[in-house]
C-alpha cells in the first residue's frame, strides 16, 4: 500500500508539472484506442468466435484447409523471392550510382527513373506487363516470343521486384554514401586490391543495410494485394487476394478476418526483427571526416560491368514499361488501334473526376493531420518521460507493421456496425491512412531530435519560455526537413495505396487507384493507362514542391546561421 501511495503522487506531480504533456498524452492514447486497438480486437473476435463462442470448426476450415495452406505457402516464398531479386538489383545498381564515375545530371536521371515505381500505384508495374508479355504483348511479338504466360508466379515475382527494388536501392545508397573513403586509402596502404576492398570492407560494412532491405521487401510483399489479383490468377493464390475475395466475392467476413490473421505472424516477426536492426545502427558509425575527402576505391572490372550490364537493363525495362503506359493512355484500342487520341483523358477527367478530387482532397487531409502527429509523438517519444513511454511508441507503429489488408478488414469491421458507424465516410479513409502511414514522419521527428542537443531548448525555457513556445519557436525550426520528410511519404501513399482503403470506398467517397483497378479487372487497359499516368503526374508534381520546399528551407536555414556567425 505503501509503495502504491508514493507512486500515486509522483505521477500525478508529473502531469501537474506538464499539463500540456498530459493533453497530448489523453488525445494520443484515445486516437490509438478508437483507431488502432479497437479495429485489432474486433478482428480478433470475428477471426475466432462466432455468436460470442469460440468455434473451433471455423478454426479448422479458416486455417486447415489445403487453399489456405497453399496461399499461405505462396505468400512467404513469393516475398522470399522478391526481397532476394529485389535486394540484389538494389544493391547493384547503388553501386552503379555510388561507386563509379558519373555526371551528377546522369545520376538525377537514374534517380527520377528509379523512383518511379515509387510514386506509382502498386499494381502499375502489372498494367505494363500485361501489355508488354501478355497474350499480343509488344515485348513478345518484338521479340518473336511464343507461349510465353506472365500469369501466376512468374508475371507477379517480376512486378513486385520492379516495384519493390527502389526500396532497396535508397537504403542501400544511404548506407554507401555515409562510409568514409578513408577506409578504402587505408585498405589500399596495406596493398589490398581493388577486389579485396570490394570484398572486406565495403561489403561488410553495407550488411545491416542489405538485411534491412530484405525485411523491408520481405513485408512489402507479403501485403500486396492488388499485384497478385491481377497477375497471378486462379494458378497463384495469396493470403492477401484469399481474404478480399473472402470478403468481397463470399461475404465471409470471419473467414477473410481468419486469413488476414495469418500474415500477421510473418508481419510482426519482420517488423520486430527490422526494428532490433535499426537499433543496433545506432551504436555503428562510420567516421573519418577531415578536411580532404579522397575517392572510394575504384571497382573491379567485373563487378563494373556487371553494375553496368544489370543497371542499364533494368533502367532500360522500367523506361519502357512506364511508355507502354504513355502510349496505352493515348492509342484508341491497345494491339488492334494505334490511332493517337485524347479521349481516354478525355474519360479520365469527365467520369474519374470525383475520384481525382477524393484522392486530393484526403491526401491532403491526411498529410496534414499525419505530419502534426508525427510531430507530436516523435518529440514527446524522444524528449519526455513518461508511463507507457516505449507503449505509447510500440503502439504507434503497429498499424504500421500490420499488413494493409489485414488493417482494412479490422477498420470495416470496427466500424460497420453500432456504436460507430463510419463506413463509407471521409474519416474512415483519412485515419487509414494516418495511422499506417504517419509512422515514417514518427521516425523521423525521433532521428532529427537525437541530432540536437537538448541544452537548446533547455536554455529557451530557462529564459522565460514556456514548453510550447519553445517547441514551436525553437524545435519545429530544427526539425522541418525530418518533418517533410515524413509528410512526402505520406502525401504518396495517401495517393497510391490501395490494399487497406480497398474495403473502405463507396460511392460517396471513391479514389484514383481504385478506378484503375477497376478499370484493369473489366480490360480496360486504355483507361487504366491513362488513370495511371494522372495519377503519377499529381504524385510527381507534389513530391517534387516538397522535395523544393526541403532544399529552400535548408538554403534558408544555413543562410541564417552564416549570418548569426
Amino acid at each position: 500500500m505503501k509503495n502504491n501511495e508514493q507512486k500515486g503522487p509522483k505521477k500525478a506531480l508529473l502531469f501537474r508539472r506538464d499539463p500540456t504533456l498530459f493533453c497530448a498524452l489523453t488525445i494520443i492514447w484515445l486516437c490509438f484506442a478508437l483507431f488502432i486497438f479497437f479495429p485489432i480486437i474486433k478482428l480478433l473476435l470475428a477471426a475466432f468466435f462466432k455468436d460470442g463462442k469460440l468455434s473451433v470448426d471455423m478454426l479448422k476450415k479458416n486455417y486447415l484447409s489445403k487453399n489456405t495452406l497453399k496461399s499461405l505457402w505462396n505468400s512467404l516464398y513469393l516475398a522470399v523471392f522478391v526481397a532476394v531479386l529485389g535486394t540484389a538489383l538494389g544493391y547493384i545498381l547503388a553501386l552503379f550510382v555510388n561507386r563509379t564515375n558519373m555526371p551528377k545530371w546522369l545520376k538525377v536521371i537514374i534517380n527520377a527513373i528509379t523512383m518511379l515505381p515509387l510514386i506509382s500505384p502498386p499494381f502499375t508495374s502489372s498494367i505494363s506487363l500485361s501489355m508488354a508479355l501478355g497474350p499480343n504483348g509488344t515485348l513478345l511479338k518484338l521479340l518473336n516470343v511464343q507461349n510465353f504466360n506472365i500469369y501466376g508466379f512468374t508475371g507477379t515475382l517480376i512486378a513486385e521486384t520492379l516495384t519493390y527494388f527502389p526500396v532497396s536501392y535508397m537504403v542501400i545508397s544511404s548506407i554507401l554514401n555515409t562510409m568514409s573513403s578513408s577506409l578504402d586509402d587505408a585498405a589500399l596502404s596495406l596493398g589490398a586490391e581493388n577486389s579485396r576492398i570490394l570484398r572486406t570492407v565495403t561489403l561488410p560494412l553495407s550488411m545491416p543495410a542489405v538485411a534491412n532491405s530484405f525485411l523491408l521487401l520481405f513485408g512489402s510483399s507479403l501485403a500486396d494485394f492488388a499485384t497478385p489479383l491481377i497477375l497471378g490468377s486462379h494458378t497463384f493464390p495469396v493470403l492477401p487476394t484469399q481474404a478480399y475475395l473472402q470478403i468481397t466475392g463470399k461475404f465471409d467476413i470471419n473467414g477473410g478476418s481468419a486469413l488476414s490473421l495469418l500474415l500477421l505472424i510473418p508481419a510482426v516477426l519482420v517488423f520486430f526483427f527490422q526494428q532490433f536492426l535499426i537499433g543496433k545502427k545506432n551504436y555503428v558509425t562510420v567516421s573519418g571526416k577531415s578536411g580532404h575527402q579522397s575517392v572510394f576505391s575504384p571497382l573491379p572490372v567485373g563487378v563494373k560491368v556487371l553494375c553496368y550490364a544489370v543497371s542499364i537493363a533494368v533502367l532500360s525495362f522500367v523506361v519502357y514499361l512506364y511508355y507502354i503506359i504513355l502510349k496505352g493512355s493515348l492509342v484508341k484500342v491497345w494491339g488492334i488501334n494505334e490511332n493517337i487520341t485524347l479521349d481516354h483523358y478525355a474519360y479520365v477527367f469527365k467520369r474519374g473526376k470525383k475520384a481525382i478530387s477524393d484522392t486530393l482532397k484526403i491526401a491532403a487531409l491526411s498529410t496534414v493531420i499525419g505530419g502534426v502527429l508525427g510531430v507530436v509523438i516523435g518529440y514527446i517519444v524522444q524528449r519526455k518521460d513518461f508511463p507507457l513511454k516505449r507503449f505509447l511508441d510500440f503502439s504507434a507503429m503497429l498499424n504500421y507493421a500490420l499488413p494493409g489488408t489485414v488493417v482494412g478488414i479490422a477498420y470495416i469491421i470496427a466500424f460497420n456496425k453500432k456504436p460507430i458507424v463510419l463506413t463509407g465516410t471521409l474519416t474512415i479513409l483519412v485515419a487509414a491512412y494516418v495511422f499506417r502511414y504517419y509512422a515514417t514522419g514518427i521516425r523521423s521527428v525521433m532521428a532529427s531530435l537525437e541530432q540536437i542537443d537538448s541544452s537548446i531548448e533547455e536554455a529557451s525555457e530557462s529564459l522565460g519560455a514556456g514548453s510550447v513556445r519553445t517547441f514551436m519557436k525553437v524545435t519545429i525550426p530544427l526539425i522541418i526537413p525530418a518533418v517533410l520528410t515524413g509528410m512526402r511519404y505520406l502525401f504518396i501513399h495517401s495517393m497510391t495505396a490501395i490494399s487497406a482503403t480497398i474495403f473502405l470506398v463507396s460511392a460517396r467517397w471513391t479514389l484514383l487507384t481504385t478506378r484503375i483497378l477497376e478499370s484493369m479487372t473489366e480490360l480496360q487497359f486504355p483507361q487504366a493507362c491513362a488513370f495511371s499516368i494522372v495519377l503519377i503526374v499529381f504524385v510527381f508534381i507534389a513530391d517534387a514542391l516538397i522535395g523544393l520546399a526541403m532544399n529552400l528551407y535548408t538554403k534558408q536555414f544555413s543562410s541564417n546561421a552564416e549570418k548569426k556567425r
